[in-house]
């Protein structure tokens, strides 16, 4: 790194001072964050449990992931708001309240209503957590270090797949389904106890700006100027090409293809979805580096990430075999973990684009853009199989059309959003060089 570099990654005199103790405070938020994706993708290994429990078809079980994700889409600009009106411990409290007892009503439901009311109230809850830790991030941490905070939070939500893929796949195996999902809302419990006696909105002495009084100028103003700046809407379109193939793979369909289209044994299948959950980590902090070093790698690191995903779906989907051999599913498994660190990159786009006053609201508007596709695709997937005899080829095609679109969208605005952080960084060298001297 050059002088000029490290003079302008030094902290200034408004940051946090980051440390042990923002570590501790920081690291309870992402414990809540790390049960809140336990809880999001237990389904995703109890699919198959699921539709023999309820008795119903793919579409009727795919509409528990598009509920779930239908209120986490729809909850992110106000969660957003919420964030920067009441702050991080009050969102984050209500979030795990609601994604517990969501977790709990699921493992009791008797039917399939009660099911998708329990789901619904879970994604609410897990609405609240992403956006609240980034925003803890920010509170606790140097600026210099969001890039690598924001991917070391994803790892966290990675740990918490990784544990339903290994420990809840197993548990329902053995413990049947109500142990396994009454029992795991018990961690719901702890973490709510850890965020009541440790977590703390901010440091001593880094309080905000007092917020306005909100109304719905308020809201709508914060709204507006979020999604006026190129950076945020270029960041939605990143998170949006580039979150939802691994999320509806882990999430709903992936076990389903491995088993009925591949005809893996639910073992190996599950050994595959964890391949991909640790393939996640490793993208994870190696994204998270390259980013903290070179920010000009955001965009090529997402539009490669596109086109790798697109390169081994199409492989797998159009093998000429009955089956794809195990060296393309094991090469797809690894490129799907480069999705999720890949969509974290949409916050570093719109993380400089908005003041702190607005981190919560752009974080929810760009948040919004990979669930929105996965819930797409999960419910495009669901109808395509019940209209084509589960025919997983044509079903999984759909990945295609959201990354062509969001694609398009990306190269529309990247250089828009370029223009606009080079003229931020000049104004600020300006308004530097003319602060008077006391």
């Amino acid at each position: 790194m050059s002088g000029g570099d490290s003079a302008a990654a030094a902290a200034t005199p408004a940051d946090p001072p980051g440390g042990r103790r923002a570590a501790l405070v920081w690291g309870v938020g992402v414990c809540v964050y790390l049960v809140a994706v336990i809880f999001r993708t237990s389904l995703g290994v109890a699919g198959l449990d699921a539709a023999d429990r309820f008795g119903v078809n793919a579409s009727a079980l795919s509409t528990f992931s598009i509920l779930q994700l239908l209120v986490y889409a729809g909850m992110q600009i106000p969660v957003g708001l919420m964030v920067d009106r009441l702050g991080t411990k009050k969102v984050l409290t209500l979030g795990v309240v609601l994604f517990t007892v969501g977790q709990l009503g699921f493992a009791l439901s008797p039917s399939y209503g009660m099911a998708l009311a329990s789901r619904a109230l879970l994604g609410c809850g897990d609405a609240m957590t992403f956006i609240s830790v980034l925003r803890l991030g920010t509170r606790w941490f140097p600026a210099r270090r969001g890039p690598l905070i924001a991917q070391v939070a994803a790892l966290f939500g990675v740990a918490g797949n990784l544990v339903s893929t290994i420990v809840i796949a197993r548990t329902l195996d053995g413990l049947g389904w109500t142990a396994t999902f009454a029992g795991s809302s018990l961690a719901g419990v702890i973490v709510l106890v850890l965020l009541l006696l440790f977590l703390k909105d901010h440091p001593e002495g880094h309080e905000p700006e007092p917020a306005p009084h909100a109304g719905a100028a308020y809201v709508r103003r914060q709204i507006a100027l979020s999604w006026r700046e190129p950076g945020t809407r270029l960041g939605m379109w990143v998170h949006f090409t580039t979150q939802f193939p691994a999320m509806v793979f882990l999430l709903l369909w992936g076990l389903p293809f491995l088993v009925e289209a591949q005809g893996l044994p639910r073992g190996t299948a599950g050994d595959l979805l964890t391949l991909t959950v640790l393939s996640n980590m490793v993208f994870g902090m190696t994204y998270g580096q390259l980013i903290a070093r070179h920010h000009g790698a955001r965009t090529p690191l997402a539009v490669g990430t596109v086109a790798a995903t697109a390169a081994a779906w199409a492989a797998t989907l159009l093998y000429p075999g009955a089956h794809a051999p195990m060296w393309l599913l094991v090469t797809l498994c690894v490129v799907l973990g480069a999705c999720g660190p890949a969509s974290m990159i949409g916050f570093d786009f719109a993380r400089p684009a908005n003041p702190p006053e607005r981190q919560g609201t752009a974080s929810g508007i760009v948040n919004m853009g990979g669930f929105t596709a996965s819930m797409t695709t999960l419910l495009a997937v669901g109808v395509l199989l019940d209209a084509t005899g589960d025919d997983y080829r044509i079903a999984l095609s759909a990945v295609f059309v959201l990354q062509a679109l969001g694609l398009a969208q990306i190269m529309r605005l990247r250089a828009r959003t370029a223009r606009r952080e080079r003229d931020r960084l000049v104004a600020s060298r300006v308004e530097t060089v003319h602060v008077p001297v006391a």
